[in-house]
């Protein structure tokens, strides 16, 4: 039986190949960006998860991992990046069990140290990650966590500038730098059924053209479902 396989390789390590794979998956599934755009992107993060089945490149997510400064103290930041898994492989966990694995080593380097997880979302399908993952991050549709507003905001116009509004939660660029293609845009009718997805679709109304929702949510096992928690408390990494 083929198990699937992960890599963390650090940007400054990745190959041509491994820049081309990751553009070709990634503009498989998403309109107005190009190769250029999305290697610079890549560029600007200090890691890439891979996903592997077999000997091709299925998913993956980028990141970066950087120190910000809070409220007359530091917290760590990972910021994830421009995540994708080949439709043929939804459904399988490897790629989510490998980063929850990396945020247990890191959180385990600095534990003293506040560690938070600043997303971006543009999809409805990464936006179930957070439920899925923690018990409560902000945005959320019935859990007040405005307490984490003001340090998304911070994050947000540190990084995006004025093209993030506090008032709606959205970085909205001047034009697309990357959506979803229609025939995996829209969610299906069972979809439409889930509380999360509801929510998302009503914070991020013009997600199909690229607005991204900014969320945050606290890295710490008191915030974790009972799964992710056993994979955080992994040290096999």
């Amino acid at each position: 039986m083929v198990k699937y396989q992960t890599l963390f390789k650090r940007v400054a390590e990745i190959t041509e190949n491994d820049r081309k794979d990751i553009a070709g998956l990634y503009l498989s599934y998403y309109d107005g960006s190009d190769e250029e755009r999305v290697t610079g992107d890549l560029a600007e993060k200090t890691e890439v998860l891979l996903l592997y089945y077999e000997e091709s490149l299925v998913g993956f997510t980028t990141l970066q991992l950087y120190d910000f400064e809070w409220q007359g103290s530091v917290v760590q930041i990972i910021y994830s990046g421009d995540t994708v898994v080949h439709h043929a492989h939804w459904g399988q966990q490897a790629l989510a069990f490998a980063w929850i694995e990396n945020l247990g080593k890191l959180k385990r380097e600095r534990p003293d140290v506040p560690l938070y997880w600043f997303v971006i979302l543009k999809g409805h399908r990464t936006y179930k990650f957070l439920p899925a993952f923690g018990k409560s991050f902000y945005p959320h549709w019935s859990i007040d966590r405005s307490d984490l507003k003001p340090l998304a905001d911070a994050l947000a116009m540190e990084k995006f500038g004025d093209t993030y509004s506090p008032d709606t939660g959205l970085v909205k660029f001047a034009e697309s730098r990357g959506h979803l293609s229609a025939e995996f845009a829209y969610p299906s009718e069972n979809e439409k059924q889930k509380e999360a997805v509801r929510f998302f679709l009503e914070k991020n109304p013009g997600y199909a053209l690229g607005h991204e929702l900014v969320c945050l949510c606290e890295i710490s096992e008191e915030n974790m479902r009972p799964l992710t928690k056993r994979i955080f408390k992994r040290t096999n990494v």
